[in-house]
């Protein structure tokens, strides 16, 4: 009878885990692959949310945009390709994007349960306080970048370009407009998870916020990196725009983390504290 429970606790062999990474991707990848088909096949409305952004820029500064041959009806053509099958490709691109964007909850879901079997209870508690707001994070990053941020990035990128005397400009180029879409988009999701990321590691004993603080020179050259590295260009305009929400995100999250301080840390990087008789606090 002893060896019952010695039986049933013995850890899952390699067999069993490939196994179950496999029925844990399958799901996933047929969320993929059906969001992928159905936004392929309505590829023509997919571009066109793409596209609004600009055509919202365009509206913001319509005076430039003429200067630059920039049509302001509300469903001009913007966009323009070099070949004959780039729109095929760039309708590839969005459509795989979209897909991935949007089964990205599905995605971490199975992932989680795959991972969640080798965590301890406190692990799982607290990946499950945060990693659902994270993704919330991330996703209210995206829609406010999508309605608020591109608009009025592309409209200071118009104006920049009208005030120009040595250009003109009647269309973009699809393949590169894209590009520039998701980037910024994806950078607007990133952006909005610092808070978060700065929560996390206080949480979880990585850091306190009075290290943070004393470390906030170190953040400031971190998110100019960032920013130099996000940003198309090296105009100092575009590095500035990316740059101060960066901090001042990190700052909001600085804050916040105050309230979070863990009273049984999960691991800390610091030095432990001493009392009298020289045992740790």
């Amino acid at each position: 009878m002893s060896l019952i429970p010695s039986l049933v606790d013995l850890p899952m062999g390699l067999g069993a885990h490939l196994d179950e990474l496999r029925r844990r991707l399958m799901w996933p990848v047929i969320t993929v692959a059906v969001i992928f088909v159905a936004s392929f096949a309505a590829q023509g409305y997919t571009k066109m949310a793409m596209v609004w952004p600009l055509h919202r820029a365009v509206a913001i500064v319509p005076e430039d945009a003429k200067t630059l041959n920039l049509s302001t009806a509300p469903d001009a053509r913007l966009l323009r390709v070099m070949e004959l099958g780039e729109s095929a490709t760039t309708a590839a691109t969005i459509s795989l994007y979209l897909a991935l964007g949007v089964a990205a909850p599905v995605i971490l879901y199975h992932l989680w349960q795959f991972v969640a079997v080798g965590l301890t209870t406190k692990e799982r508690r607290l990946a499950f306080l945060f990693i659902p707001a994270g993704v919330i994070c991330f996703y209210v990053g995206m829609f406010s970048g999508y309605f608020w941020g591109l608009p009025y990035f592309f409209a200071f990128l118009i104006s920049f370009a009208a005030s120009d005397p040595t250009i003109i400009m009647d269309a973009l180029r699809q393949r590169e407009y894209v590009e520039t879409f998701f980037m910024w988009t994806l950078a607007f999701g990133a952006i909005m998870d610092i808070p978060w990321l700065v929560v996390v590691v206080v949480r979880v004993g990585i850091v306190t916020p009075e290290q943070l603080s004393k470390g906030r020179k170190i953040v400031v050259i971190i998110c100019l990196l960032l920013a130099a590295v996000i940003t198309p260009g090296s105009d100092a305009a575009s590095l500035m725009a990316l740059f101060l929400p960066m901090w001042l995100l990190f700052e909001s999250g600085l804050f916040i983390s105050r309230f979070f301080r863990p009273a049984n840390p999960l691991f800390s990087l610091s030095a432990p504290d001493y009392d009298d008789q020289g045992d740790p606090q």
